[in-house]
């Protein structure tokens, strides 16, 4: 296979992919790519069950941190002692110790992300970006869990460790992506409020998604998350739901409110109007997220997930 990141066309032959429906191969793909993340905490970790991140506090633990000088009460057994001799004083180790910190995944495979106009869905590129995330996890020996919803159904997952939790997600994202009918849908407000019951503080929380469906509610939610967890915002989008293509003209039947219809002439003063609106509903999402304290990042359809992300990402 030929540099699958640059030859779209290659590696959709290869995998037997579309970008339109959603196939495991695909997913097991990104294995191969978790170098690309960094996952480790841009906060206190808060878990005290042993695990592979360094938590800030000093304590008996797995990892160097430091050699002070020796005061009374610590551990007689850390003393430095080629410090010690070297300076004529006594010098104690410290130590950072490993703690586990959990990762939660939220992706949205709502109506809203089943739209893509040039290489993939924003919903097909979601999936692959939690796949990334999945596969990372388990390199790093961390716990996987999370939320895969839509307005069909959703799959609630519990932290597993190993390939194990990485693989069961990967299934919940094949399974409500397939828009089964179940009755069990949710909205992203939903979503939110069913993690505050789950989340585990010093949590590492992704949500993956357009955020259309990010109203009052949904921030709310937000905000009592990001009191005890580290939270980021992938945002979803596609080239036309942000600007209009130049060789576009004509006339256009467009839907409006309340399911009525409106024919439109497609010019280049309407054209700049779509782009500025758009390029403005994105900006006041993209405030909303950061005021709440949220890490954001925002990804395009049109475009190989990996090619995005390097250089690009930024824990």
């Amino acid at each position: 296979m030929s540099n699958p990141v640059f030859d779209p066309t290659t590696w959709f032959q290869s995998l037997q992919a579309t970008g339109v429906q959603l196939a495991l191969p695909e997913l097991l793909w990104y294995q191969r790519h978790t170098r690309l993340l960094d996952l480790k905490p841009g906060r206190n970790a808060q878990s005290k069950l042993a695990g592979s991140y360094l938590a800030r506090s000093k304590g008996r633990g797995m990892e160097f941190d430091e050699v002070r000088h020796y005061q009374p009460g610590d551990d007689v057994r850390a003393i430095d002692w080629r410090v010690t001799a070297r300076t004529g004083r006594v010098h104690t180790k410290l130590f950072r110790e490993e703690r586990e910190r959990p990762v939660f995944i939220l992706t949205d495979l709502s109506e809203t992300m089943r739209f893509g106009s040039t290489l993939l869905l924003k919903s097909v590129q979601a999936a692959h970006l939690a796949a990334l995330l999945g596969w990372h996890c388990k390199a790093q020996g961390d716990k996987l869990g999370g939320l895969v919803f839509s307005e069909q159904q959703h799959v609630l997952l519990k932290p597993l460790g190993r390939s194990k939790g990485v693989l069961r997600y990967l299934q919940a994202l094949l399974d409500v992506h397939q828009q089964q009918q179940t009755n069990q849908g949710m909205t992203l407000a939903n979503a939110l409020a069913e993690l505050r019951r789950v989340l585990r503080p010093g949590s590492l929380l992704y949500i993956l998604s357009d955020f259309n469906q990010l109203d009052d509610e949904a921030l709310r939610h937000l905000q009592v998350l990001k009191q005890h967890n580290e939270i980021h915002c992938c945002q979803f989008s596609d080239p036309l739901e942000l600007y209009l293509p130049d060789n576009l003209y004509g006339e256009a039947l467009v839907s409006a409110q309340q399911g009525s219809t409106a024919v439109v002439d497609l010019n280049n003063k309407l054209k700049q109007r779509y782009q500025q609106q758009q390029q403005q509903a994105l900006a006041e999402c993209k405030a909303k997220l950061l005021r709440q304290g949220c890490q954001w990042l925002t990804l395009s359809s049109a475009a190989p997930l990996l090619s995005q992300l390097a250089g690009a990402y930024h824990d």
